[in-house]
């Protein structure tokens, strides 16, 4: 019965330290994949304006 008892508590205790850290690994994702896409964007401006001012052009 002592056996049943330390499983029982084990598992309470993990399920709800699991869920917390579920919650927590998300939001990190999202962080990380927000973080990504501003500087690819921001990349890809950078981009923009240096062939637009002719950065990228052959020299004549």
């Amino acid at each position: 019965m002592s056996d049943e008892r330390d499983e029982g508590g084990v598992g309470d205790d993990a399920g709800g330290t699991g869920a917390a850290r579920r919650m927590s690994a998300w939001m990190i994702l999202a962080v990380v994949a927000a973080a990504l896409l501003v500087c690819c964007c921001s990349a890809a401006v950078g981009l923009l304006i240096s062939w637009s001012a002719g950065l990228f052009h052959a020299p004549t």
